[in-house]
């Protein structure tokens, strides 16, 4: 049975010389007519030498069905491969990020972006037709300042569907029970929407190299609550660039030894998070 991303797996990883032109033109159209002059929405791409994977991603925004006005734009994080090019070709409105990290990239797509609401985009990563409208079932509530949902990665030969289906449901148990009281923990970039005045108030973070989505979670908890979205239509499909240390069996036990240290800090909330010194940006 056909997946509702393959046609985007079928370029995703493949120079743009592989891409027919018929595809470039099809994504380039589809993005332009999505484009709103008064957003309510903006859905902000951030990129780091991912000139193989960027069209495929944005195929996807291409696609997205929504009644909500939304821009869709884009950051080059300072890449050494062809990406511009790549936002070029399609003529997505972009912005140069030469400052080094996540949190610098996306403090620039927040600083450019005109919605009201704000979704954070990885640029390796396939998002479902109507991924915004069902985020924003929960992000339009007063009581809520951001929201999160779940995602899933795609089989392939050394990934069975059915090892991954276990996997995912082994994270995403620990992640639902991590919730209740560490909900900021559950928070990954890729599935994550705020309001934007309010992240403009507290900032991204920019002085870490990795955290700064959970961070800025943490900062929006006194201005409503950060909810979850369980719903399957909403699942992003994503890349290995995060299950990285080999077989599922092997990256499972890794993150079970990772997680139990400090076990006991799911059962207790908290208001900040000491920073390790290797995860700080030291500037030159």
């Amino acid at each position: 049975m056909a997946n509702w991303y393959d046609k985007y797996l079928s370029i995703y990883g493949k120079s743009s010389e592989e891409i027919p032109d018929s595809v470039w033109d099809e994504i380039k159209t589809k993005l332009a007519q999505k484009q709103s002059q008064k957003p309510l929405v903006s859905v902000v791409v951030i990129a780091y030498n991912e000139e193989r994977r960027l069209a495929a991603c944005l195929w996807s925004l291409s696609e997205l069905q929504t009644k909500y006005p939304i821009e869709i734009l884009g950051v080059n994080n300072n890449s050494k491969d062809r990406t511009e090019e790549v936002y070029q070709r399609l003529g997505l409105p972009y912005f140069n990020e030469t400052q080094q990290s996540p949190g610098f990239a996306r403090q620039c797509g927040l600083e450019h972006a005109k919605g009201k609401y704000h979704f954070c985009i990885d640029a390796d990563t396939f998002y479902p037709h109507r991924y915004v409208d069902l985020m924003m079932t929960k992000l339009e509530r007063p009581d809520v300042s951001c929201v999160s949902s779940f995602w899933s990665f795609f089989p392939d030969e050394k990934h069975s569907a059915i090892g991954l289906f276990f996997f995912e449901l082994i994270r995403d148990t620990f992640l639902w029970i991590q919730h209740f009281k560490r909900p900021e923990l559950c928070v990954r970039g890729m599935v994550f929407a705020f309001k934007t005045d309010l992240a403009r108030k507290v900032k991204i973070r920019t002085d870490i190299r990795r955290g700064e989505d959970g961070s800025l979670a943490l900062s929006l908890k006194p201005y409503g609550k950060i909810a979850f979205l369980y719903n399957r239509k909403a699942r992003p499909i994503t890349g290995y660039g995060t299950l990285n240390e080999g077989s599922l069996l092997h990256s499972l036990w890794y993150r079970c030894r990772v997680q139990m240290k400090g076990i006991s800090r799911i059962f207790y909330k908290t208001d900040h998070y000491e920073d390790t010194e290797e995860n700080m940006m030291h500037r030159s």
